[in-house]
């Protein structure tokens, strides 16, 4: 073969493998980007993908509780985001419609270790996945609750639902933000805020009008993680409680009349006559509609206790109380004398030990005394048991911390 001859071969055989090298080098190229992720719609991501920045709030040890946890993305969107705590319970939370962030329902409590995972999306398509995790700071002071009525309880039509706090609360909307009544019918009712009896602050819901018997009633508080304000401190956890309202019975107290009556579902059942509190003093019967709060049997009764110095001292049956003041409705044979004629009594509503203990037997808590008289001391007030029903509905509504 002439040397010419060579050279041209040789010169075919490099444009040959410079083809087939340059045939192969586009896909290398992008097979590189795409080693990152694929989109769904089966488009490979460029060169020029960039990633998606992924923020999440709060961060760090010990950041402040109360606040819900926030994921924000930049350069792409999310497509999920998982919050979890130390003890594996999951923070709910929704991505936004355009995909750019996600915030919690409910908020950081205080004490927990919380773990984030975000799904996101590049806008080229590249999947990828986030991880970032923080510390809540412990609560320095702890508030609680005792709530009203029991789970599981069946209570009269003028019930309420009643929740004292050991601590003052100042963020007084926060926390009736936080607080959800479920019925089984619609009922229309609002919370009120008070002073309890105890000198606690307190608060209460009632319906508009009493209750529908056989309505079903939830309370879901979920406070964990709400602060109550200055010198009241964290919750560090939610109640709950479920009850229903059982036969509508109204007990009628007319203390001119020396008379008790129950009136069930709109029909007498039985008159009582009874001897009030005595006219004239502090010894008198409060009026108004009081709350049968708890029936507490045979108990030690002790003027001196609600400030009546030493009149009387005594174990006394059937006991049912009405107010946080000591008005009870009970036994007391030792009144016999004045039953049905006038008021002799320290305050209490008394009635024979056969009388009582039929109607012991009959009344439910919260069921209504709808009492009236003359020479009272005066109205229940909302907070000396439960009051709530002796304020209109308007001046009611108007005790929320939300209106």
């Amino acid at each position: 073969m002439s040397r010419s001859r060579a050279v041209i071969h040789a010169r075919v055989r490099a444009a040959v493998v410079a083809g087939a090298a340059a045939a192969l080098l586009t896909p290398l190229a992008a097979c590189s980007s795409g080693s990152q992720g694929s989109s769904d719609d089966g488009r490979n991501p460029g060169a020029d993908d960039r990633p998606v920045t992924v923020t999440v709030t709060p961060r760090g040890e010990k950041v402040p509780a109360g606040e819900p946890v926030k994921v924000t993305a930049s350069g792409g969107r999310l497509t999920s985001v998982t919050v979890t705590d130390g003890e594996g319970h999951r923070l709910a939370g929704k991505v936004a419609a355009d995909g750019r962030s996600w915030v919690s329902d409910r908020k950081s409590v205080p004490g927990a270790a919380y773990s984030v995972t975000a799904a996101t999306r590049s806008e080229g398509g590249t999947a990828k996945s986030t991880r970032a995790a923080f510390t809540t700071a412990e609560a320095g002071k702890v508030n609680k609750v005792d709530w009203r009525p029991g789970t599981g309880t069946t209570v009269g039509v003028a019930q309420p639902i009643s929740l004292v706090f050991d601590n003052p609360v100042k963020n007084r909307a926060e926390v009736e933000k936080q607080l959800r009544i479920t019925t089984s019918n619609d009922t229309e009712g609002s919370w009120g805020w008070m002073r309890d009896w105890s000198g606690r602050d307190r608060v209460d819901w009632r319906p508009k009008e009493y209750w529908k018997p056989g309505t079903e009633v939830t309370l879901n508080a979920r406070l964990n993680g709400t602060d109550s304000g200055t010198a009241g401190g964290w919750f560090v956890r939610d109640y709950t409680t479920t009850f229903t309202i059982g036969a509508r019975q109204i007990v009628k107290v007319d203390l001119d009349d020396h008379r008790l009556t129950l009136v069930r579902d709109g029909e007498t059942v039985r008159r009582i006559p009874v001897s009030g509190g005595t006219p004239g003093g502090d010894k008198r019967s409060w009026r108004g509609t009081a709350v049968l709060m708890a029936k507490e049997g045979t108990i030690n009764m002790n003027s001196e206790t609600v400030g009546l110095a030493d009149a009387y001292d005594k174990m006394v049956d059937y006991s049912m109380r009405l107010t946080w003041s000591g008005m009870y409705a009970h036994a007391a044979p030792w009144n016999a004398r004045y039953f049905g004629n006038s008021n002799h009594s320290s305050g209490c509503i008394g009635m024979s030990d056969a009388n009582a203990s039929w109607f012991y037997s009959q009344v439910h808590p919260g069921d209504p005394f709808e009492i009236k008289g003359k020479d009272t001391k005066g109205v229940v007030a909302p907070g000396n048991g439960f009051g709530a029903w002796n304020v209109s509905w308007t001046e009611w509504q108007g005790m929320s911390a939300l209106r």
